[in-house]
């Protein structure tokens, strides 16, 4: 399975010089059927690493950007009057029919609006009028978020930041990757020649792979500690929750099947902790104005509970 795997992140790098990190956090989420925050300054490959990713894996992609004049009917969809028939039918918002959906600028729309993807995002369905559509399998959404300090933002509600499985960041390239990107681009944009390295029904296959990634109960019980140790720590007014307990689990169990086994060790664990928590936190004031981040926290959580030895 790790041979699939890393083609398709060979792929995916194509259009996205020197993010192998990235690149292999986004994977492993989308195997979880998990979704993804990139929260990161404009230009810096965001939508094209969405893109490639649907390239790569043969599916329905589709695009939104969010401003504040979008509305909650246009993710989810709306019933509208027929008069031929007497009767209201449903007209199908931006998430129905989507395998990946993009939502560009996610803090830059209304709070109802982003609460609009929550049913989406946590039970593959919407409900309109009181009636339920069920989106297609798998359903991912790759949402990006500017900093908010940048003009017209807002920070998510915490309801939807607990909703994607981690946050990450693209960063800005090396200079020597930053070069390469130009001169892979003198022949045209590599996001035309990407090829699909799975079908959707392979896609589908790969997640029930990971689901059944054998995790033992010593790890479950480390991953417990990890999580536990956020909602007793002095400078975090809001540890994570239980959904960040699942979330670090299953990411645990992508990360043992991308590196070739079948079963999760600690180091798993380490890898994808901070990426799953690190959003879900709100410090203390103390804290924050101190200039403390969720990052430099978790790192010391994680130095600070031991690590089971397995046998």
């Amino acid at each position: 399975m790790n041979q699939k795997l890393d083609a398709i992140c060979r792929e995916v790098q194509k259009a996205l010089t020197g993010k192998q990190a990235v690149v292999e956090k986004v994977l492993m989420a989308m195997l979880c059927g998990g979704h993804i925050l990139l929260d990161d300054v404009p230009g810096v490959g965001k939508t094209t690493l969405a893109v490639a990713f649907s390239k790569a894996l043969g599916l329905r992609y589709r695009r939104i950007q969010f401003t504040p004049d979008v509305l909650p009917s246009d993710i989810v969809g709306f019933s509208m009057y027929d008069k031929q028939q007497n009767a209201f039918r449903y007209v199908p918002g931006i998430v129905t029919g989507t395998n990946l959906l993009l939502g560009d600028e996610i803090n830059r729309t209304s709070s109802k609006t982003q609460s609009a993807l929550l049913e989406a995002m946590e039970e593959g369905q919407v409900t309109v009028d009181g009636v339920s559509h069920p989106l297609p399998k798998p359903f991912t959404v790759i949402a990006t978020q500017n900093p908010t300090g940048a003009a017209g933002t807002q920070l998510l509600p915490d309801s939807q930041m607990d909703r994607f499985m981690v946050r990450l960041s693209m960063g800005y390239p090396s200079p020597k990757d930053e070069a390469a990107m130009v001169l892979n681009r003198q022949e045209g944009n590599p996001l035309q020649s990407l090829m699909p390295i799975v079908t959707r029904e392979q896609l589908i296959a790969l997640q029930d792979t990971v689901e059944r990634t054998f995790i033992s109960d010593t790890v479950v019980s480390y991953i417990v500690r990890l999580v536990g140790a956020t909602r007793n720590d002095a400078e975090i007014a809001r540890g994570a929750s239980p959904r960040a307990t699942l979330a670090v689990a299953a990411m645990s169990k992508a990360v043992a099947q991308l590196r070739g086994r079948d079963y999760v060790i600690p180091g798993d664990v380490r890898e994808v902790f901070a990426r799953c928590v690190e959003h879900r936190l709100i410090l203390t004031p103390r804290a924050q104005t101190q200039g403390i981040l969720p990052g430099d926290v978790l790192e010391r959580i994680v130095q600070s509970v031991p690590a089971p030895k397995l046998r």
